[in-house]
């Protein structure tokens, strides 16, 4: 069963946070998505043309043309402008009709009626600002250490799970299901498997975090506000697994289709010269597999919630990190909401 929607009838908060909110990046695909040809990807709320210019840039325009609504990531690409494959109407990357081959001089030519998005690249994947207008300038991408230092090597897990994007939220503010759920992986058979937990603010979120226990198992997760959102924890790993310490991993999450979440993980240890070239051998050659393993054991439990399971919780103690994200997302599209009005 899939959890298409977290709850039935939405609410105008609800229906903000289901297509992600406003002013943020987000990553929307891996970078290997894009090739030589326009691709089309539903993201947010939107269908995406996404295509690359002569230079290998990346653009991306609603994926719908002006003129008649045919899918311009059907279309021809003509450096930074696509040109639709129905009547040939060019649109640049800003939005902006540049050509209309069979009325030239029409008043469609020089406006610019086509959302377009700014999008960067950075470790792998492609990043959306879901801006909720069409802006000039979009704010930098900002990434956490592990995926801007030189000291830190990373590699990017990519995923689509049949389910509310807020449901992955929720399963990495749950540290205790590592003991449970993963009890049979390689990194988190250790450690009690009871717990008391605390919150503890830091500067732009907070950590949820086992008290009296640390380096053990999936022992704390950190959300953070980056102008993306982005969680962190940190997997002790024995010698075995190389050299770099303890592994951490950077979480995304964009909302995709309607029964569909983009699920980006980032893979990192701290490592330098020979020692960063035996993690990437060692990673590829054993333990990305054990990896996946523990994803699907993920995936299939989220999956196969029912749509309004967060409708017939019986919450307690170790769940304070869920009821504190999901109180302050909900905060940010009340915020949003007075700002734009529901669902801009």
């Amino acid at each position: 069963m899939n959890t298409a929607t977290i709850n039935v009838n939405l609410d105008p908060i609800d229906a903000t946070l289901e297509v992600g909110l406003k002013d943020l990046w987000y990553p929307i695909c891996p970078s290997s998505f894009v090739k030589t040809d326009p691709i089309s990807v539903r993201r947010l709320g939107y269908k995406l043309a996404l295509w690359r210019d002569a230079a290998g840039q990346v653009h991306a325009l609603e994926d719908r043309c002006p003129h008649r609504g045919a899918p311009l990531s059907l279309g021809v690409i003509l450096g930074d402008r696509i040109a639709c494959p129905y009547h040939g109407v060019e649109v640049r990357c800003d939005g902006t009709v540049m050509k209309v081959p069979g009325s030239p001089g029409c008043k469609l030519e020089g406006s610019r009626p086509t959302r377009a998005f700014h999008v960067t690249e950075s470790n792998g994947a492609i990043f959306l600002y879901n801006a909720s207008s069409n802006v000039d300038e979009a704010p930098p991408l900002r990434l956490p250490e592990q995926l801007t230092s030189p000291e830190w090597s990373s590699f990017l897990c990519y995923t689509e799970w049949a389910g509310d994007y807020r449901y992955v939220l929720d399963n990495l503010m749950d540290p205790m299901h590592g003991v449970y759920l993963h009890k049979q992986s390689h990194s988190m058979s250790e450690g009690e498997n009871t717990a008391e937990f605390q919150i503890r603010d830091i500067e732009n979120g907070f950590v949820f975090e086992k008290k009296g226990q640390r380096g053990v198992n999936f022992d704390w997760t950190e959300w953070m506000d980056l102008g993306i959102h982005v969680m962190r924890l940190e997997i002790p790993y024995p010698k075995t697994g190389g050299p770099g310490g303890n592994f951490t991993i950077i979480g995304s999450y964009t909302p995709a289709e309607k029964n569909t979440s983009a699920v980006f993980h980032w893979r990192c240890r701290k490592v330098q010269g020979w020692q960063r070239d035996t993690w990437r051998f060692l990673y590829k050659d054993r333990l990305e597999e054990r990896h996946w393993r523990v994803l699907e054991q993920d995936r299939v439990a989220i999956e196969n919630m029912e749509p309004d399971a967060n409708q017939h919780e019986n919450l307690y103690q170790h769940d304070l990190g869920v009821v504190r994200l999901r109180r302050h997302l909900k905060k940010l599209a009340q915020a949003q909401i007075e700002r734009l009005g529901p669902k801009v």
